[in-house]
């Protein structure tokens, strides 16, 4: 089985990708970054797990997880990401690989991520990546009406996205095997998508 890893910038259009992907093809997707933010609920002991070594309760008095708290210690503190992601990615792997587990009937399955790229962890994962994207402006366009916000709030977002917006800026990384530029209609990107799967994922079958 090829797993194939779909990333890109906000407002690239990675997930409208997958989601054809999907429909097309039949492809399994599994979005990383909504799963990680399941999991400090779902896994018996990461949440425990972080708490101790952030040394903070991260609940309320019900037990209830406060996901605000733990975003402001690692917006404040960036050594608290690097410790909450030490503990995160194993436990993603681990989920990735058990649900992959109940796909061997599939050629391929797509891990959709905004931010493997720009993580360690990461380095060398997946069989084929595919970077979506779409020139920087374009993409703001795109999220401020999606999100309904400024400009200038999509543009503070961004900046946090600095390996994306090199790349959108013509940097080039080889650890991705093929960019799909989405700068058109739907029809056109459905298009490119046929022709990333035929000569990437199937071209063995």
């Amino acid at each position: 089985m090829t797993v194939c890893v779909v990333t890109g910038g906000i407002g690239s259009g990675k997930s409208t990708v997958c989601s054809m992907m999907n429909r097309l093809y039949g492809c399994p997707v599994y979005v990383a970054d909504d799963r990680a933010k399941e999991l400090y609920l779902s896994h018996p002991s990461l949440l425990e797990e972080i708490e101790k070594r952030l040394v903070m309760n991260l609940r309320d008095s019900e037990g209830g997880f406060l996901p605000s708290l733990l975003a402001q210690r690692i917006f404040a503190e960036p050594e608290a990401l690097n410790i909450v992601e030490s503990l995160l990615f194993p436990v993603l792997m681990e989920d990735f690989n058990s649900w992959k587990s109940g796909f061997r009937d599939k050629d391929f399955v797509v891990f959709e991520s905004a931010t493997v790229l720009e993580k360690d962890f990461f380095d060398g994962f997946g069989d084929c990546v595919l970077l979506v994207d779409a020139p920087r402006n374009v993409r703001t366009e795109r999220t401020a009406m999606r999100d309904r916000v400024s400009v200038d709030a999509v543009d503070s977002r961004m900046k946090n996205q600095s390996l994306m917006n090199r790349l959108s800026d013509g940097e080039t990384d080889d650890r991705i095997d093929h960019v799909l530029v989405n700068d058109s209609s739907l029809p056109a990107l459905e298009l490119k998508v046929r022709e990333f799967v035929e000569k990437f994922l199937l071209k063995n079958n």
